[in-house]
């Protein structure tokens, strides 16, 4: 909210994940009893990522409390401005990414088991954007990532694990099919949470933009999405 500047992901610490301390509010509510309710919507529409926000517990009461000051046309238009924020940070740091920026991104990814088994290929980004109808603002991501793909291609040669990028991929993978299967995410939704499990939800833009940049390797790379 454009008046809190509360963080909403603290960043991890040597021997704990990073912790959310957030809630996921609907702008639409999600009930016919909650706030902004719209019966027009169906229950896909109303828990999609577009009808979803992310604020402290305060803000969430406030928005809910003063449903005529904070309408569904004003929190989408602060949602959209936010956003446009993070991508635009984003946008600024891609260019700054160093290996030290990858390697904080790449260790949180490799920090889980692995299968060697899965079928990896390289397919051309804009048949798996066309492909999964991802939007325009997720194409301008994958855009601003593919700058950054060189270095994280030589960053990856260059690792004295031989296995490591091998490792980096399943990982990745087995992300897509969790957030796929048991959470049932698709499309934009499923993009932008394997971003933010790309770069461990830090709340830095310079690893986010690493994270990113990771992504967007992993997208050509990988046999995920559909192709």
């Amino acid at each position: 909210m454009p008046d809190c500047h509360k963080e909403l992901v603290l960043d991890s610490t040597k021997n704990d994940p990073p912790t959310t301390v957030s809630e996921i509010a609907h702008i639409k509510g999600k009930n016919p009893t909650s706030t902004r309710y719209d019966p027009n919507m169906t229950d896909s529409e109303r828990n999609s990522c577009e009808n979803l926000i992310l604020i402290c517990g305060n803000c969430h009461t406030k928005i809910d409390n003063q449903a005529n000051t904070y309408t569904a046309e004003k929190l989408y238009q602060i949602k959209k401005e936010h956003e446009s924020w993070i991508l635009k940070s984003t946008q600024n740091e891609i260019v700054n990414v160093t290996f030290a920026e990858l390697n904080v991104v790449t260790k949180y990814l490799v920090s889980g088991q692995y299968n060697l088994s899965y079928n990896l290929t390289i397919v051309p980004p804009k048949d798996k954007i066309k492909k999964n109808n991802l939007s325009r603002s997720i194409e301008v991501l994958i855009t601003m990532g593919t700058i950054q793909v060189k270095q994280v291609t030589d960053y990856i040669d260059k690792a004295p694990d031989i296995n490591f990028g091998e490792r980096l991929k399943q990982e990745f993978v087995n992300k897509y099919e969790q957030l796929k299967n048991e959470e049932n995410m698709h499309g934009d939704d499923l993009f932008n949470a394997l971003l933010d499990f790309s770069c461990g939800g830090s709340n830095d833009f310079k690893e986010r933009a690493a994270g990113l940049a990771v992504l967007v390797y992993l997208f050509e790379k990988c046999d995920v999405f559909e192709k």
